[in-house]
């Protein structure tokens, strides 16, 4: 017997661990929240998107993202990703060179894929604004069978080693990017799903920017 009135058979330290983990939680959150409030991801607004090219999920070519900014750029590629072009590929530099673009990077697991439904509900209405999403890693079979169940339409890529995660700053999923004709970012990104209104209002708000710096889209 002892003179201490711990419970039997409870640890005395186990209720600190406990409380230790609620912590983790609390402040992991909290880390969480001030990253996304201060827009910390994603590419900043007024940068360019960096380039890339990657095959599309649809086609036929295999092989990792090209995101070289020059020739014989090492592991980024040999070919600078803008002059990657042809059937198959997804290529941001073709993309923004066509009208604004809004670009979703996503995981094909849980619920994140979910924004695709949206954009391919919001494409009709915004004709001259590029909508596209690319999947980090994952199968392609999968993103496949994803595509077809949710009836899209709207080009989608396949990055299977990941490597737009890092260059895009990629920390939550959705990431969603709004950028000019020109591919410069306009505004910060969205980094979970919004409601669909809110979606809506932040392409037509993109649309309204692009037509006050002078470029011609339809309206919102």
């Amino acid at each position: 017997m002892s003179d201490d009135d711990t419970t039997p058979g409870v640890r005395p330290y186990g209720r600190y661990v406990g409380l230790l983990g609620v912590l983790i939680v609390v402040l992991v959150s909290i880390n969480a929240a001030l990253t996304r409030s201060t827009g910390s991801v994603g590419v900043e607004p007024g940068h360019r998107l960096p380039p890339f090219a990657v095959p599309l999920a649809r086609g036929d070519l295999n092989g990792a993202a090209d995101i070289a900014t020059h020739a014989n750029d090492g592991a980024a590629g040999k070919v600078p990703a803008c002059k990657e072009r042809g059937q198959g590929i997804l290529n941001i530099c073709e993309l923004y060179e066509q009208g604004p673009v809004v670009l979703a990077l996503f995981v094909d697991e849980g619920s994140c894929p979910q924004i695709l439904s949206d954009m391919q509900a919001l494409a009709p209405s915004f004709p001259n604004v590029r909508f596209a999403g690319v999947a980090i890693k994952g199968g392609r079979g999968k993103l496949l069978q994803l595509m077809g169940e949710k009836g899209l339409s709207i080009p989608i890529g396949f990055d299977s080693e990941g490597a737009l995660a890092g260059l895009y700053k990629q920390v939550s999923c959705p990431q969603v990017t709004f950028a000019y004709p020109g591919g410069v970012v306009q505004s910060k990104a969205l980094l979970e799903r919004p409601a669909i209104a809110t979606l809506r209002a932040r392409v037509s708000g993109l649309v309204r920017a692009t037509r006050a710096r002078g470029s011609k889209t339809p309206p919102a």
